[in-house]
């Protein structure tokens, strides 16, 4: 299986909004001691777990370093190259409120261009873990708003929510897509 934080690289981009996939992958990377393997035929950052207490020895986490609007283009390189047939996508989601953690396979992009881009290199036909972020008051400053980084608040319970995401994508690699929505889905989170 493919793991896929999106994100956009770049030190003006780290813990935006936008990033949060990349954070729930850098957590992946962090408790499992994930190594990098050589990465720039791949357009990003790709990991492999190593000396884990769960089987996660098929998988690999991704960034993708196109940023955002061509992320599909790192995700066909590795899925085809290793002959993947699952992937995952952790993504932030303006339509749900912040902490709300999601999970379902298919369905349209919503606007978010990472996935737009996915689903034209290799189909709607992956799994989704959408974490929420909420929306700004007015449509006119979503392109400053999932550029911008999370509030002090937000900030407080930010890790607890990357790491239950974190849990979640564990317990889906062993069980259904069913069982890990209802185990794990939040419809937000209270700081």
């Amino acid at each position: 299986m493919l793991i896929v934080g999106l994100g956009n690289p770049g030190s003006d981009y780290v813990n935006t909004r936008h990033n949060i996939g990349f954070m729930v992958v850098e957590e992946f990377i962090r408790r499992h001691n994930a190594i990098k393997l050589s990465s720039s035929s791949f357009c990003g950052e790709l990991y492999k777990f190593q000396n884990t207490h769960i089987s996660l020895e098929n998988h690999f986490l991704l960034k993708p370093l196109t940023y955002m609007n061509l992320s599909g283009e790192s995700v066909v390189k590795v899925k085809q190259f290793y002959k993947l047939e699952n992937v995952v996508v952790i993504h932030d989601d303006l339509d749900l409120p912040f902490g709300a953690l999601r999970f379902k396979k298919g369905g349209g992009h919503g606007g978010h261009n990472g996935l737009k881009s996915i689903d034209s290199k290799i189909s709607r036909e992956y799994i989704r873990v959408r974490m929420g972020i909420g929306k700004p008051e007015h449509k006119g400053k979503i392109a400053s708003y999932v550029l911008d980084p999370f509030t002090q608040i937000e900030q407080k319970c930010l890790q607890e929510w990357i790491n239950k995401s974190c849990d979640a994508v564990e317990f889906l690699l062993a069980h259904s897509l069913e069982n890990t929505s209802s185990k794990y889905a939040q419809k937000a989170m209270v700081c």
